[in-house]
């Protein structure tokens, strides 16, 4: 009866461990358990990260990173053809016999410096860096195992590029992450899955593969992609995130995206990106990301781009501001070119965004979504965390005389129908000192007020440029 009865207490002991290790946060291999994880705060609170995509690509630096599909085709699903245009240029400048492995002997980095990217990136407001550990071409960026020469220790630069970006980056104080892709377009384990109906290529490649990365690395971020060609067993995508967010070193950390098997996108995993670019311009009750590039038309680095190809700082603070006013972070991509410089302009622009976040940062770091988000396409709003009496309207361009209600002689003024003010209400233009800006309530309206805008303009004071931020204290 003594032994039935310690049997009986181990066996209330390991139940009650058991429910201990389920409710500190222990997950299983089903979306359910894995979507209950709460994203870590860090991550909403940042808002702004860098993406880069850089590998043997860039070694052509045409079209786009797609240039080994359209150089030799690819059967899919869905197929694509050869681009004429890409094969053309491919055998006058390289030759027609030229192979794409070819190329990662010709990506050197020779004039990389890491620090002057993390320095770059630090500068530009961003919080994250995601880099392209591994792009659909299979090429890694670090000296992965499952790669052999086919990485940037045994070809090309012959270092560790993720481990001295990574080195890099956190020395400034920023969050690194790193991109990979799931598949790799032409390796044959991963075509032999496709004609045999098997798992060898996940088994062996691509689930090794991110474990190192996490284990070598410990990413705060990872980013999937490439995962549209079969579904989430066949990747074993479940299985993965549980050990990242039960066991790995990056557990309490880490934060990963939704690309994890055809039909997961926009569903499950942490944050949504749901397609590239993906901008809804209305409230998302999942936190979200808006992945997009300076570069219109390419992720990659682009020789042709002119400058017409290139977004401005208009458009970039555009995304920025509607995407945070409605729950969304944004990555913003730059391609280096193969030699590990930035272009020029891709410095601009990143410098351009650290000047104006520098004055105006407070309108979008550690916010939230505002009751209302937008009045017009010109006027968005977002609301400190831990504040109810705060809001920010930001102005996406600056009023003209036509749109203020009284003469073009009088003072410039600017309506925001959706805040709700009292008499204790103060408004002010950030960067601009001084007296707070005169309002006077909506007429026969319950909430709203017109703003008395500064008299001057606004190009005169160099930081108060390109979107401009109204503080609004004690509103509701």
């Amino acid at each position: 009866h003594k032994m039935n009865r310690s049997m009986v207490v181990l066996f209330v002991l390991f139940i009650i461990g058991l429910f201990l290790c389920v409710s500190e946060g222990s997950y299983v291999a089903n979306w359910t358990s894995l979507d209950s994880r709460p994203l870590p705060s860090w991550y909403d609170d940042s808002k702004f990260g860098i993406f880069i995509h850089w590998s043997t690509f860039s070694v052509p630096a045409y079209k786009n990173e797609w240039y080994w599909l359209w150089l030799d085709g690819y059967a899919g699903p869905p197929p694509f053809s050869k681009d004429p245009s890409v094969v053309a240029f491919h055998c006058r400048t390289y030759g027609c016999n030229f192979t794409y492995q070819e190329f990662a002997p010709l990506f050197k980095a020779e004039l990389w410096d890491p620090m002057h990217w993390a320095n770059v990136f630090k500068a530009s407001g961003a919080k994250y860096v995601v880099l392209t550990s591994k792009h659909h071409d299979g090429y890694t960026l670090w000296p992965s195992a499952q790669s052999w020469n086919w990485n940037a220790m045994d070809v090309g630069p012959n270092r560790d590029l993720v481990k001295d970006l990574s080195s890099a980056v956190r020395s400034v104080g920023l969050e690194f992450g790193v991109y990979f892709s799931q598949f790799e377009w032409y390796n044959p384990v991963y075509q032999n899955d496709k004609v045999h109906n098997t798992t060898i290529y996940p088994t062996t490649i691509s689930v090794p593969q991110m474990r190192d990365l996490v284990e070598s690395y410990k990413p705060t971020i990872l980013w999937s992609d490439g995962d549209w060609e079969h579904d989430d067993e066949y990747w074993q995508s479940k299985e993965f995130l549980a050990w990242l967010y039960n066991d790995s070193p990056v557990k309490e950390s880490v934060v990963t995206n939704d690309r994890w098997g055809s039909g997961v996108s926009c569903k499950h995993g942490g944050f949504f990106t749901c397609s590239d670019r993906y901008n809804p311009g209305t409230l998302q009750s999942h936190k979200w990301e808006n992945a997009f590039t300076i570069d219109w038309s390419s992720w990659g680095y682009n020789r042709e781009t002119t400058l017409s190809g290139y977004m401005t700082i208009q458009n970039i603070l555009r995304e920025l501001v509607t995407t945070v006013a409605c729950n969304g972070n944004i990555l913003l991509n730059v391609g280096p070119a193969k030699d590990g410089t930035l272009a020029i302009i891709f410095e601009e622009r990143l410098t351009q965004l650290g000047q104006w976040l520098d004055l105006n940062g407070e309108a979008i770091y550690k916010t939230r979504p505002w009751r209302v988000q937008n009045d017009t396409l010109d006027i968005w709003y977002t609301q400190p965390k831990g504040d109810n009496e705060i809001v920010y309207a930001i102005m996406l361009t600056w009023p003209s005389s036509s749109s203020s209600p009284s003469s073009s002689s009088s003072p410039l003024q600017v309506t925001l129908p959706s805040p709700k003010v009292s008499s204790s209400t103060v408004v002010t233009l950030l960067g601009v000192v001084g007296p707070p800006l005169k309002y006077v309530p909506l007429p026969s309206h319950p909430t709203g007020l017109v703003i008395t805008l500064p008299d001057i303009p606004p190009q005169s004071a160099v930081p108060l440029q390109w979107a401009w931020v109204l503080k609004l204290e004690k509103v509701a």
